[in-house]
């Protein structure tokens, strides 16, 4: 019988290699630190009807490649049925040789339903089938699917405004062991270039605070409340979704008379959105430092490109592509003036750009200090990101962290996905990390010590992300 694609030793290109991946990455527990998985379904603790509704719906990685092997929209987003769609992504699988999304296919048919087949339009039913069937089980709920791929805890996505009731709700359940935290993500109280957006953003604000946010010093505090709550919930990172860091100055009464412009119905022009961005992004550092958070970076990315496809679909459905943006002297203006106050947090950034990679991961470098109670590398520059979760794009990732950093404090992997399928993805970073590290020792460039390299590698998988953020664990 021929080795199935989808093997043991899948990636590991070495003897040192398959030795660090199953010895020491292979069972290590995941910690999945962004991901923007649904609260309300893990609280409810969903259970699937079909593939469609856990492989596809809301998949915009899948939906462009659909749509790069021609599958016409109404098959991907439209109104065909989940099964058609379901084909669709058949028919487009065989097309995907050379890109991440055959890996993860693969790799997420294995793990959680035992397929180890090629798929294809001619396997497709057999899968189908298989799923039906897979999915009335308890293990393929979404916790237990959660338990099943071994995460101690994951950080969702979560907007000021929201309630947490369902983290709340999970919280409170003794029979299940996963924690589910909350991650402050306040990027619609910077949108005052859309007044009527900002404006009904602000009304919600005041509501679920209980403060007042007909001025900005209202609005500050009720964005400080929410922050407390967050906190009290167990939250302790921040995260930030920017097209780039805001570059500009702006003092308290300019930021309030933008804030105040916006409240009278006005929308805020380019520089002054830029300015108000520039003022708030210091006072979300400043809320993080106080309380000793992580504050999180995405920075840039270039969003809903495709008016036609914006106007019909709205956001986030596989229209946005990388910037093309000099990062390097905003990111030391921001991160210098928070130093210079003394409000620099623990700070995650990602790039979506892979030429800036070196500029930013020498800019963090410059404002590494040890700091009592803090984790070492407080500043660093994240794992590859969205279009660069790959694996050319983690190996330029992890190139870029040794040889400007110490890789031996890297928080490693997460999800950043809205499937419960993707815990597969820690997987593929650390076959990834472990043939690189396990080239390196064939090479004679790494001592061969499993014992000194081996626990990096483990370290990397779990125990740096728990102390680094400082997540209570089960």
């Amino acid at each position: 019988m021929s080795t199935p694609f989808i093997h043991d030793d899948f990636m590991l290109q070495s003897t040192a290699a398959r030795e660090l991946y199953h010895h020491f990455a292979k069972d290590e527990p995941i910690l999945d630190f962004h991901n923007h998985l649904p609260p309300d379904q893990i609280a409810s603790d969903r259970v699937f009807e079909n593939l469609y509704d856990i492989w596809l719906a809301g998949d915009h990685y899948k939906w462009r490649g659909m749509r790069a092997n021609g599958i016409p929209e109404e098959r991907i987003t439209g109104s065909t049925s989940p099964r058609d769609k379901f084909d669709a992504w058949a028919e487009t699988v065989p097309h995907c040789l050379r890109n991440a999304l055959y890996h993860w296919t693969h790799l997420e048919l294995a793990r959680y339903f035992d397929f180890h087949g090629l798929f294809s339009t001619q396997t497709a039913n057999a899968v189908w089938e298989k799923g039906l069937e897979t999915l009335a089980k308890p293990s393929h709920s979404c916790r237990g699917l959660l338990v099943q791929s071994k995460v101690r805890a994951l950080c969702t996505t979560d907007d000021p405004t929201d309630s947490l009731e369902h983290h709340q709700a999970i919280a409170a359940d003794p029979d299940f062991d996963v924690r589910v935290y909350p991650t402050f993500r306040p990027d619609r109280a910077l949108w005052v270039h859309e007044a009527e957006t900002f404006n009904a953003y602000a009304d919600r604000l005041a509501d679920v605070s209980g403060i007042d946010c007909a001025s900005l010093a209202g609005f500050q505090d009720a964005l400080r409340s929410r922050h407390d709550f967050f906190h009290a919930i167990g939250g302790r990172l921040s995260d930030h979704g920017l097209h780039h860091l805001f570059d500009a100055d702006c003092t308290k009464e300019q930021a309030g008379a933008i804030f105040d412009k916006v409240r009278r119905g006005q929308s805020a022009d380019a520089a002054e959105a830029e300015a108000f961005g520039a003022y708030l992004m210091l006072y979300f550092g400043e809320l993080n430092a106080s309380r000793g958070w992580t504050m999180q970076l995405h920075i840039g990315a270039e969003r809903n490109n495709s008016q036609r496809l914006f106007e019909k679909l709205g956001r986030d459905i596989g229209c946005d592509s990388m910037a093309d943006v000099n990062h390097a002297f905003a990111v030391r203006r921001y991160l210098n003036t928070l130093d210079q106050r003394g409000h620099l947090p623990k700070v995650m950034l990602y790039n979506l750009n892979p030429k800036d990679n070196y500029a930013l991961a020498t800019m963090l470098g410059n404002f590494l200090e040890a700091k009592p109670g803090d984790p070492p590398c407080r500043l660093q520059l994240g794992t590859a990101w969205w279009f660069m979760d790959t694996k050319e794009g983690m190996e330029w990732q992890i190139n870029t962290f040794s040889n400007t950093s110490l890789l031996s404090r890297f928080n490693g992997m997460l999800t950043d996905s809205r499937s419960f399928l993707s815990f597969t993805r820690h997987e593929y970073f650390r076959r990834i990390l472990c043939n690189m590290i396990g080239t390196d020792i064939e090479n004679g460039e790494i001592p061969r010590d499993m014992e000194l390299v081996g626990d990096m590698v483990r370290r990397i998988c779990f125990q740096n992300p728990v102390e680094f953020f400082g997540l209570e664990m089960p």
